[in-house]
């Protein structure tokens, strides 16, 4: 699995330390590494298809002052898609309003028919790419059909949809920003943690300090603003359970990378 790191404040924060300790995680995770700063003016996102730990870029980077509200940060453990740029993670798109959407993804999905169209289009080939492309058009659908920009509990209803569809069967940790709202959803046990401080929240595949970190609550999706919980979502209970078919699955990917 990948590991996922993401911030969502009311004010900005010094993130240089808590990106260190989360970028330290590599060893393990080698396959990519990405950071999306996404406070204003659209997303600003860097990425490299190699280890952060071995990532000269990444090293100065996070010797110069990070300072932001809203941050989704990514290395890659590969299960679908070969190491290269388009298949870094975070990966980010519009909808026909112009409204960004950033999206980093730990699992894999196993098993959707919605998603399958967008291996012809996607510009990479990682399963992940296509939840976005897939979250955009609906998005663009909703747009049409109310014929003016969505409201934000209408864009949180309709990825509640989306996430209730696309979770059966499938491994589906989602960091999401659309600039405004900050989507979290998990289904597989123990594999994401909040940590709320002040009027900031943290998320983390792994807690990258000692105290504070409890687990995000699992089969709903959530979505924060400025540090606060805002929506929750419709328990779906399609929690993801390990098994050998799966395992042989990502086994066989893995071997072509």
């Amino acid at each position: 699995m990948c590991e996922l790191f993401g911030i969502c404040a009311a004010t900005p924060i010094e993130a240089n330390d808590l990106l260190k300790k989360f970028y330290a995680h590599s060893v393990r995770h080698p396959h990519g590494w990405g950071l999306a700063l996404l406070d204003c003016g659209g997303p600003a996102i860097e990425k490299e298809p190699v280890c952060a730990g071995s990532s000269t870029y990444l090293k100065y980077r996070l010797k110069s002052r990070i300072v932001t509200k809203t941050a989704i940060a990514h290395i890659r453990y590969a299960t679908q898609g070969v190491m290269e740029y388009d298949n870094t993670h975070p990966f980010t798109g519009r909808d026909i309003s112009g409204r960004s959407w950033t999206l980093a993804h730990n699992g894999t999905i196993f098993d959707c028919s919605l998603l399958r169209p967008y291996i012809r289009t996607q510009r990479g080939g990682t399963d992940s790419e296509r939840i976005l492309l897939y979250i955009i058009d609906r998005q663009d659908e909703l747009i049409r059909r109310l014929r003016r920009e969505p409201t934000a509990e209408e864009r949180f209803d309709l990825m509640d949809q989306i996430v209730c569809e696309i979770s059966p069967r499938n491994k589906l940790n989602l960091l999401i920003f659309d600039g405004e709202l900050y989507y979290v959803h998990c289904n597989y046990r123990d594999s994401l943690h909040i940590w709320q401080s002040g009027t900031a929240a943290y998320f983390a595949t792994v807690p990258i300090s000692d105290s504070g970190w409890t687990p995000v609550p699992e089969t709903q999706l959530l979505a924060f603003r400025d540090g606060r919980l805002l929506f929750t979502g419709t328990d779906h209970g399609h929690e993801y359970l390990d098994n050998a078919e799966d395992q042989k699955y990502l086994y066989s990917g893995f071997s072509v990378l």
